[in-house]
């Protein structure tokens, strides 16, 4: 009776949405592959957690099918695939995606599957062998790190993954060919892709970016990384990075590198099915997004007549004309502009290479400021379940915030609400955002 009446109010406030001319919310729940294996690897399980996201008022799934390892959770022909996780091993014969894909059909739900892009492998622990190895060696990032100089990805300590460098034609073809065998196995709805960026500002300083750069600015490099960039010595052992004469340019051909694969990978998708859907994941702090080559607004916002990073061409590169789906990652404890006023106002985002400040950075905030970068285009608030583990108040204030403020949410993980047991929880949340007037 309690999932009826949810059902039943939310059909309402949809119905509601639409006569006002608005779009209905569209609520995502994220099933991680790493997380929802040791679950999801029983089909009996697999309805069971269907049920539950139904109930809580979700109407779309994400089906992570390939994370920061190398091995996909279902059957290809391309990359290794992923049969023994967190001790335990499925018989061949399971399809995974197949399974939890049916599942979600069967309870009206709309599916995604998701991969990770251009990161390949956690670098203590390759996955699935082979991807990284002989002469896929050279696909590693080279990043220009501070005391350290030019190194591969995986020797650096500090992410946790290893990416690939994004603008080699072997790495984009390798990392599309997944995409596209999946979509043309599989009926999903659609495809959400995630990391679909540079690692962070210090990559990619390889030869071969050198040379390509290069020829898309028309220019000769004499000093390389230092015309680019350079990282100077503190006397307290820190580092500033000094911008040198190519600095901006870079950062527009880094951006051109994201839109361009974005351009192909759609355009191939809907060879295969022009009904389905292309989606992406980001983070939302898009003042300092620019430091992993993305530019997610609209080609109608100048960055160039706010930011002295961008050049007047960064505009060009807006990815959101050829975005189906897009959710962004609003990962703050601050939920609303009082709660940023209030507090210290630093944030450090998992992509920065510094602290950020900026009324941008809080749930309420980054909606807001995503609706001015995105114009009319829809788009959904995400949070991160582990940000508000010790107050399950924080929880559903910021589950209410995002659906409010944005055309839905998305919650990034399944796994993360049945460790907390916040099913109850997240189902008022979104029954009060859904129903609020």
């Amino acid at each position: 009776m309690r999932r009826l009446l949810l059902t039943l109010s939310l059909a309402v406030a949809a119905l509601t949405a639409l006569a006002a001319g608005h779009a209905p919310k569209n609520n995502i729940m994220w099933l991680d592959l790493s997380g929802m294996w040791t679950r999801f690897t029983c089909p009996d399980s697999v309805d069971y957690y269907m049920d539950k996201i139904v109930d809580c008022g979700f109407n779309t799934v994400v089906i992570d099918v390939r994370n920061t390892g190398s091995s996909v959770g279902y059957k290809s022909d391309i990359a290794p695939r992923l049969l023994d996780w967190k001790g335990v091993r499925i018989d061949p014969s399971y399809d995974y995606l197949d399974v939890v894909l049916k599942s979600a059909k069967a309870h009206g739900l709309t599916s995604y599957a998701a991969f990770n892009i251009f990161c390949e492998s956690y670098p203590w622990f390759v996955r699935g062998g082979g991807v990284l190895s002989g002469d896929t060696l050279a696909w590693r990032s080279q990043n220009y790190v501070p005391g350290k100089g030019i190194i591969p990805a995986p020797e650096n300590e500090g992410p946790g993954t290893a990416f690939c460098n994004p603008a080699l034609k072997q790495v984009q073809d390798y990392e599309q060919s997944l995409v596209l065998e999946c979509a043309s196995r599989y009926p999903v709805d659609g495809i959400l892709v995630d990391r679909c960026r540079y690692d962070n500002i210090t990559s990619d300083f390889s030869p071969q970016s050198l040379r390509m750069f290069e020829e898309y600015a028309g220019v000769k490099v004499d000093r390389f990384p230092e015309d680019i960039y350079e990282w100077v010595e503190r006397p307290d052992g820190s580092y500033d990075r000094v911008e040198g004469p190519h600095f901006k340019k870079w950062l527009e051909w880094r951006a051109s590198v994201i839109y361009n694969f974005f351009a192909d990978t759609r355009a191939k998708l809907k060879a295969i099915n022009p009904d389905l859907k292309f989606g992406a994941y980001t983070g939302a702090w898009y003042p300092s997004y620019y430091e992993v080559g993305v530019n997610w607004a609209g080609p109608e916002y100048d960055p160039s007549e706010h930011f002295d990073w961008a050049t007047p061409r960064y505009r060009e590169y807006a990815l959101a004309p050829l975005l189906d789906l897009y959710t962004n990652g609003n990962y703050y404890k601050c939920i609303s502009l009082d709660d940023y006023y209030s507090s210290n106002g630093l944030v450090k985002n998992e992509t920065d290479s510094q602290w950020q400040t900026g009324d941008h950075l809080c749930v309420e905030g980054a909606c807001r400021y995503s609706r001015m970068l995105l114009g009319d285009r829809p788009f959904q608030g995400g949070l991160y379940v582990v940000d508000y583990d010790t107050d399950v108040n924080e929880f559903k204030r910021a589950v209410e915030m995002n659906i409010r403020e944005s055309d839905g949410v998305m919650v990034f993980e399944l796994a993360h609400i049945i460790r907390t047991g916040w099913f109850d929880a997240l189902r008022e949340a979104v029954h009060a955002a859904m129903t609020d007037d």
